[in-house]
């Protein structure tokens, strides 16, 4: 069985509000969720659980994934934010994937999975991200992508081009990001973008919780 990165974040935190007839212990789905996002495959999960006698699917460990609705904690107040956005093979459909990182602490701020990338798209993202968090005064890392910048422009917010340095934080995330798909593409094989958000999602706060 593959090693699970360790785990700092205390799964507890993961909210269960959507359970209601279920035999498992609250406590064993928590660490599934947690195991999977982590690292493990849900064939590996699925073993844990076996571990504690208890029997479940794979599919059943993937919906308490999509059902717990994870999202990366609100409230920052970053000084700066790395914003790109990559893309994602949905089967035979390309997506693309915007994230907002905080370079200093290698958390992700916000996630979202879109159909192209334009920037109204981009616009609808950083509105988001502003609700969220205190992102005024932060100075916002991008590539050369004319959507980012100019729609950064259009919403006041200051930014500054950065090849290197600091935005490869996010370049860094990403490519974690695709080795976990590539490696448990079951995740993402036939989903839709809704499903494939949600994961990503919760992949993002369970990052989070490691680092």
């Amino acid at each position: 069985m593959p090693k699970s990165t360790g785990l700092n974040g205390p799964s507890t935190e993961i909210q269960l509000g959507f359970v209601e007839h279920e035999a498992t212990p609250r406590e064993l789905m928590r660490l599934s969720i947690q195991l999977h996002l982590s690292g493990l495959s849900l064939s590996d999960t699925v073993s844990v659980l076996e571990g504690f006698g208890v029997e479940r699917e794979r599919s059943t460990i993937h919906n308490w994934v999509q059902k717990a609705n994870l999202q990366p904690t609100a409230g920052k107040q970053p000084d700066h934010i790395a914003l790109d956005e990559t893309m994602i093979q949905l089967t035979d459909q390309r997506y693309w994937l915007y994230a907002a990182v905080d370079p200093e602490t290698n958390e992700f701020l916000h996630v979202r999975l879109y159909s192209t990338r334009t920037t109204a798209l981009t616009e609808i993202f950083l509105h988001e991200l502003r609700e969220k968090h205190a992102v005024e005064d932060a100075v916002f890392l991008v590539d050369s992508a004319p959507w980012l910048k100019a729609t950064l422009h259009h919403l006041g917010l200051r930014f500054r081009y950065e090849k290197y340095g600091n935005r490869n934080a996010v370049e860094r995330l990403f490519q974690e990001i695709k080795r976990r798909i590539s490696q448990f593409g079951n995740c993402f094989r036939n989903a839709d973008p809704e499903t494939a958000e949600t994961w990503l999602q919760s992949y993002a706060y369970c990052w989070n919780q490691l680092i």
